[in-house]
């Protein structure tokens, strides 16, 4: 995957940026609007280098340099564009996951760590299953969930999904906590985030349980 073969290719020295709820998956993409002068900086660098960006959750809540998340996925770059009023606007395919190993003082307006791999070198083997997933579970959460949050599944779309996709999709789409999305970013496999998906789903659409998510 863009030319790296094996966990030992991967830098290990990455610009990161924290980002609440947003969630990139290793095999997935997201698009991201850049507009901050140093996310900019930080798109400028990683455009002139290896063209990766580590995304990450913060861990807390925090205005200036909140702590970061324990585990974020490295992205690479796959579209630019720059709009007429100065913002980017890229696309990050989700390559693997890291753990951060240290962070750097690295005299950049942007945050930088040392990324550790090591746990996560399946993500580098594109996949084909069978997976066991209980998709008709997964569907009736999602329709339950749907209702409780006033927005309807086009159940076309659902049904022919690949597992995997489905998984992943709705994982990133809905709008769990950041505890939440760390959950689903830090499960082993693709059957361990179908089960946490469908736990968040359930427990969501109940009106009366105490562990809503928010």
């Amino acid at each position: 995957m863009f030319g790296y073969r094996k966990i030992s290719d991967l830098p290990r020295t990455i610009p990161v940026f924290p980002l609440a709820g947003a969630l990139l998956l290793p095999q997935d993409s997201l698009p991201l609007n850049i507009f901050e002068p140093r996310y900019l900086n930080m798109v400028d660098d990683a455009l002139a280098g290896e063209r990766v960006i580590g995304m990450i959750q913060p861990a807390l809540p925090d205005p200036t340099k909140p702590p970061l998340a324990e585990v974020g996925t490295l992205g690479k770059i796959t579209s630019f564009a720059e709009t007429d009023d100065g913002r980017y606007l890229i696309t990050l395919q989700g390559v693997c996951r890291f753990r951060v190993a240290a962070e750097l003082e690295a005299g950049t307006p942007y945050r930088q760590i040392n990324a550790a791999y090591d746990d996560f070198a399946d993500d580098m083997r594109r996949k084909s299953g069978p997976w066991k997933i209980d998709k008709t579970r997964l569907a009736k959460a999602l329709e339950r969930y749907g209702r409780a949050r006033g927005f309807a599944v086009d159940w076309k779309i659902v049904d022919g999904a690949a597992p995997e996709a489905l998984v992943n999709a709705v994982a990133t789409i809905c709008p769990f906590d950041v505890t939440a999305k760390q959950h689903l970013l830090e499960a082993h496999t693709i059957e361990d985030r179908a089960a946490t998906l469908i736990a968040l789903l359930e427990i969501d659409a109940d009106p009366g349980s105490e562990n809503r998510v928010q």
